[in-house]
């Protein structure tokens, strides 16, 4: 089974950057999509960013150009990395990070994810 451990979450003022980690093990393919995704209280999940097996990397519009992602792929591990620059309150949210299988395709920040962490908080104060 695939797991996925984030880290990295905290409370930073706006304006403030966090990094996020998360540690991926488990799948037996070496080409795998993996993105961050969020959900704010009360709000539905939100994609936010995802990078290929390739390095194309894709965005949300709420982020672009404030957060940068990026992967580190090992034997038989993929570490996945957000740097959050510029942070704002309307940032609070439980962080996620996923992963699936990629065979070429689309690895989008609205494609469909199998595997995914228990999630890293980040609360952004004004």
């Amino acid at each position: 089974a695939v797991e996925l451990v984030e880290s990295g979450g905290g409370s930073v003022q706006a304006g403030g950057s966090l990094r996020l980690s998360c540690v991926a093990s488990g799948n037996p393919y070496d080409r795998v999509c993996m993105g961050w995704f969020r959900q704010g209280q009360g709000k539905e999940r939100e994609g936010v960013a995802t990078i290929a097996s390739d390095g194309v990397t894709r965005y949300s519009d709420s982020v672009k150009g404030r957060f940068v992602i990026s992967r580190d792929d090992g034997m038989t591990k993929e570490r996945l990395y957000l740097q959050m620059n510029s942070l704002k309150p309307e940032d609070t949210a439980m962080y996620y990070c996923a992963e699936e299988t990629w065979f070429g395709g689309r690895c989008h920040p609205s494609a469909d994810f199998g595997w995914w962490g228990e999630g890293t908080q980040v609360t952004v104060s004004s």
